[in-house]
């Protein structure tokens, strides 16, 4: 498994002049890389944004957490020592239900490298060195993209999620939904069939700055309350130290 990054605290400073006030929304970020000073900067810049960021230092880890995990955008080195980065975009974006966008930061600089890569379908390529609000400024660029391209409504068994409306029904019955339960929901069933932690939850709805008290039971509670009392099954499960997935009557 990849290591799980959080940082606080204004460890890069001038990370604020320019990129802060360009941020669209909290986003989650896959870093595969093995060089570990670089990875060390690039972790401590993005989450200086309030992003979340995981890391893996082989390509066998970057697999199993883009399969485990949903990203808005992998950041991808091709040297690394388990395989070739362009063998893990490839994996990456043959399977039809991932969409995320792959961005290859590489020393790879010659035209052919640029050919093949794009090839294997990275959508976007940076070569080292390579300035750090660039990158920010390219990872936001993707991400907008990639939410453009994306449904905007989620079916999933009787449930249908309509993102524009911000509306949620069952069976065709409308759900009386708070705005943080709808957001809360729309988390979930985006994740599905894994499930979400609570950690990662609670940084898509509050970001840095999480209520102090439980209020995300107290969100789940209600949600629940919308969702699965008026009918005979419970769609939202409860996951134990791990946090929330929905389940299907198929699965």
């Amino acid at each position: 498994m990849g290591i799980h990054f959080f940082f606080t605290g204004d460890l890069l400073p001038y990370v604020y002049s320019l990129t802060k006030q360009l941020i669209l929304r909290n986003l989650n970020i896959l870093l595969i890389e093995d060089n570990v000073a670089i990875a060390r900067q690039l972790l401590e810049f993005l989450a200086g944004h309030s992003w979340q960021v995981d890391f893996a230092a082989t390509g066998s880890q970057g697999l199993n957490l883009v399969h485990t995990n949903i990203y808005d955008v992998v950041i991808l080195d091709l040297n690394l020592p388990d395989m070739d980065g362009l063998e893990v975009c490839a994996q990456i974006k043959q399977g039809g239900d991932i969409n995320t966008p792959v961005l290859m930061l590489t020393a790879r600089d010659a035209f052919e490298d640029k050919a093949q890569g794009f090839g294997q379908g990275a959508d976007d390529y940076v070569t080292k060195p390579f300035e750090f609000r660039e990158l920010a400024l390219r990872c936001q660029a993707l991400a907008r993209r990639n939410d453009l391209h994306r449904n905007k409504q989620l079916h999933l068994g009787e449930l249908c999620i309509d993102l524009m409306q911000s509306v949620a029904t069952r069976a065709d019955q409308p759900l009386a939904l708070t705005a943080v339960g709808f957001r809360i929901l729309v988390q979930i069933a985006q994740a599905y069939p894994n499930p979400i932690s609570r950690s990662r939850l609670l940084h898509q709805i509050w970001g840095e700055s999480p209520p102090e008290s439980d209020a995300l039971k107290s969100h789940i509670y209600s949600l629940r309350a919308a969702l699965d009392k008026p009918f005979s099954t419970s769609m939202l499960s409860t996951i134990t130290n791990v946090g929330y997935k929905l389940v299907l009557p198929d699965d």
